[in-house]
């Protein structure tokens, strides 16, 4: 088992366990459960990641490819995209979603609240600068 591979692991049996939430670094912050089907694979797979809830609106979120600043996009980004949907975790509620990707001012945007309130963020967008411009998908309730 890979170190990420293992670090998933952990993290969706502490979210599972606990209603939602985690501790660790990630105490306190929003965090899903995002279910998804390799592009070609068609594997199913479940990655945890932080989101930014959509300020009026409870059935849209926001999830980041950040690849904590890597040059290259994950792959849960690539099969999102591919199928256009998927399913969040998020507490104790499972619920199917659609995906899109934000662009431009609205992307610059969602991204700049993630990374204010998460300074994180600001350090993954600093570490691809001129390498490629982090994805942020809005996943919004079917």
């Amino acid at each position: 088992m890979t170190e990420t591979t293992d670090w998933n692991a952990k993290t969706i049996a502490e979210f599972r366990a606990n209603e939602g939430r985690v501790g660790g670094p990630f105490e306190g912050a929003p965090i899903v459960l995002v279910h998804h089907r390799g592009r070609t694979s068609a594997r199913g797979y479940v990655n945890p990641m932080m989101y930014l809830p959509h300020d009026t609106d409870d059935n849209i979120i926001y999830v980041f490819a950040t690849k904590a600043g890597a040059p290259t996009n994950p792959d849960w980004y690539y099969n999102l995209t591919a199928a256009g949907e998927g399913s969040v975790e998020r507490g104790t509620e499972t619920y199917k979603v659609t995906v899109s990707e934000l662009t431009g001012t609205e992307r610059d945007r969602v991204y700049a609240e993630q990374a204010r309130r998460y300074p994180g963020f600001a350090e993954y967008e600093r570490q691809t600068t001129e390498i490629r411009t982090i994805p942020v998908l809005e996943l919004t309730r079917v």
